[in-house]
Parts: C-alpha cells; sequence; structure tokens
C-alpha cells in the first residue's frame, strides 16, 4: 500500500531538520514592461489612437520625453506595464512589504492550508549587528565575534524550540491555523507580488539607499535585500525609465 500525497509530506515535514538561512531570493515569473509602454501611454493625450504606433518604435528615440515624464512627475504613463516576481523571504520582511499597497498585489502561502517549513532567517557574518543613536538619527555598526556568534546561537536554537511545538502541537490533532502561533517571524514564507513601474519605483525609494536619492531612506536590510534584486530585474526591461529614476533622485513620479 503505498502512501498518500498527505500522508507523504505530512512524514516530509516532520523528518525535516530545520535549515537556516542569510539570504533571500526573488524570481521575475513573468511580466508586460517596456520603455514603448511610456511612450504610447504618454502621447496618446496629443497623438490619439496614432499613439499606437509607437508600441513598435525604438525608445531609444524617445528618451528624452521619458525624462521629461520623470523630472516632472506625470506619473501615470509609468504605470501601463505589469511585473510579477516570485520572493522568498522571512515573514518579517512580508509585513513591512505590504504596507506597500497602492498598485501592488499580494498572495502568499498560509499556514492554514500547508505545513509550514522548517526554513529560518539568521543574519549572515556581513548583516550590522548594532545599532547606535536615536530613531531618526541611527546608524548600524558591525558586530563584534562574540555578537554573531550569540545571535546564531540564540536564533538558531529557538528556532529549532519553536518547531518542535509546532510539530508537537500537528501531531496530537491541534489545526494547522492555530498550531503555527509559536512559530516565529523569522520563519521564510512566499508569495507573489506584482506591481507596475511606477509602484516599483516608490517601493524603491522607501526600501533601498542609493547615492543617487535625492531623499535619503533608512530600510530594515533584509526588505533592501529584496528590493535591490527586484530593481536589478527591472532595470533589464525598462533601461531608459530605469536610467530616468536615477537620474531625477530616485524618486517616483
Amino acid at each position: 500500500m503505498t502512501d498518500s500525497p498527505t500522508e507523504t509530506a505530512t512524514e516530509t515535514a516532520k523528518d525535516a531538520e530545520p535549515t537556516f538561512r542569510g539570504d533571500v531570493t526573488v524570481e521575475l515569473v513573468k511580466h508586460s514592461a517596456a520603455d514603448s509602454d511610456v511612450l504610447w501611454a504618454a502621447r496618446v493625450s496629443t497623438a490619439g489612437e496614432q499613439s499606437l504606433e509607437e508600441i513598435t518604435k525604438d525608445p531609444e528615440r524617445s528618451k528624452g520625453l521619458i525624462n521629461y515624464l520623470m523630472r516632472d512627475r506625470h506619473g501615470s504613463p509609468f504605470e501601463h506595464n505589469s511585473m510579477t516576481f516570485f520572493i522568498s523571504a522571512p515573514i518579517f520582511v512580508f509585513r513591512e512589504f505590504m504596507r506597500h499597497r497602492v498598485g501592488w498585489s499580494y498572495n502568499e502561502e498560509s499556514g492554514r492550508y500547508r505545513e509550514l517549513q522548517p526554513v529560518f532567517y539568521v543574519p549572515d557574518a556581513e548583516r550590522k549587528l548594532v545599532q547606535e543613536g536615536r530613531p531618526g538619527k541611527y546608524v548600524f555598526v558591525e558586530g563584534t565575534d562574540a555578537q554573531h556568534e550569540l545571535t546564531t546561537r540564540v536564533m538558531e536554537n529557538t528556532y529549532r524550540e519553536a518547531y518542535e511545538a509546532y510539530q508537537e502541537m500537528l501531531a496530537a490533532g491541534v489545526a494547522r491555523e492555530v498550531a503555527r502561533s509559536v512559530l516565529p517571524v523569522g520563519l521564510f514564507s512566499s508569495m507573489y507580488a506584482t506591481c507596475n513601474a511606477r509602484s516599483l519605483m516608490h517601493f524603491l525609494g522607501l526600501r533601498t539607499q542609493h547615492e543617487q536619492a535625492a531623499v535619503p531612506s533608512f530600510p530594515q536590510r533584509e526588505i533592501e535585500m529584496v528590493g535591490e534584486k527586484m530593481e536589478a530585474e527591472w532595470a533589464k526591461l525598462m533601461p531608459l525609465t530605469y536610467a530616468a529614476f536615477n537620474k531625477n533622485g530616485r524618486v517616483a513620479p
């Protein structure tokens, strides 16, 4: 007699050892996004149906228009495109992420409907650990070897205990939606996030630090890591829009 898919999945999760990661992953799974999308949307106001001809034109010829739209903050032409990303990151990153609501759509894996896997976030050696100063004026600096050792040891031990408690409750027949309450926000989750260029620019302006930014931002490093990977994908799709974004202070139009 063979195991059912449900039984097999349960055994796999039950027997799994917790794993620890210090990275995040971002995959561009589909898109309809190009600089020409900005051009035809902008020119419809003066060219009407003839603006459709812009779709087949070389956007390089019109980079001045894209820069003008960005500089003078004519934002709506940057909304006629779409990018969908598959993101794997700690839950606390998604809680920050979903503060961005305008121009975004989200679907995240559910601890009500599936048994959550024991993958947890532990900062790597490059993550600055120590906060100095006060809110609005603070900076992060390198931690000592002892602080990094403590952080790694305490987090890993806590994660193991939490996941054992989760498994114990599931084995006793407690519903997944109840048992998940013992799991920490350092647990990895995954989601699809769909946006357009305008909403992504607003996100990047707040969630990344950049030397060309006119308005400084001080994001938590983990969400910045996600933002940097999304930015790299977008830059390849819409290079003229991306260049204008940077040239004009990384402020969303």
